[in-house]
């Protein structure tokens, strides 16, 4: 799994003009599935996201986890990260995971937060979505499965 995660101040997601995900504080997490992805994956970069400490203590340093600070996440399932684009113009998604896959291991993936006490929203999988989000910081982290564990 690949994950795009941003510390924000709020973010929101749209279909076709309806919200159907919005948190105010917290993290945005742009996920992709591989094709070789497990629920074990999931759950293993699920605690690494819930762990990080990257919101700010007493002191304004980045010391306190999501679960320390309170904060939500938004989830939106993302294919795209596992685009290949070092030969020709077009990308290759031929490493990311079949969609009847990647949507179990998604829903495994939010439920797996959400077994840590964070608060979870997500967008609508397969869906033609607008991502909205205000950084804060800007915090950005890339994490991939396959250089974490």
């Amino acid at each position: 799994m690949r994950a795009v995660v941003q510390r924000v101040k709020r973010g929101e997601v749209r279909v076709s003009g309806e919200v159907v995900g919005r948190i105010s504080f917290g993290l945005v997490v742009l996920l992709g599935i591989g094709r070789n992805d497990t629920e074990a994956t999931g759950d293993a970069l699920a605690d690494k996201i819930a762990n990080l400490r990257i919101f700010a203590d007493g002191q304004r340093r980045m010391n306190r986890s999501i679960i320390e600070s309170g904060g939500e996440i938004l989830c939106v399932s993302q294919f795209t990260l596992y685009g290949d684009c070092r030969k020709g113009r077009r990308p290759s998604y031929d490493q990311a995971a079949a969609p009847e896959l990647a949507a179990g291991l998604f829903q495994g993936f939010l439920e797996s937060l959400r077994r840590r006490g964070i608060s979870t929203e997500t967008g609508r999988f397969r869906a033609d979505m607008e991502v909205e989000l205000v950084n804060d910081g800007p915090v950005t982290l890339l994490l991939d499965s396959d250089r974490l564990f």
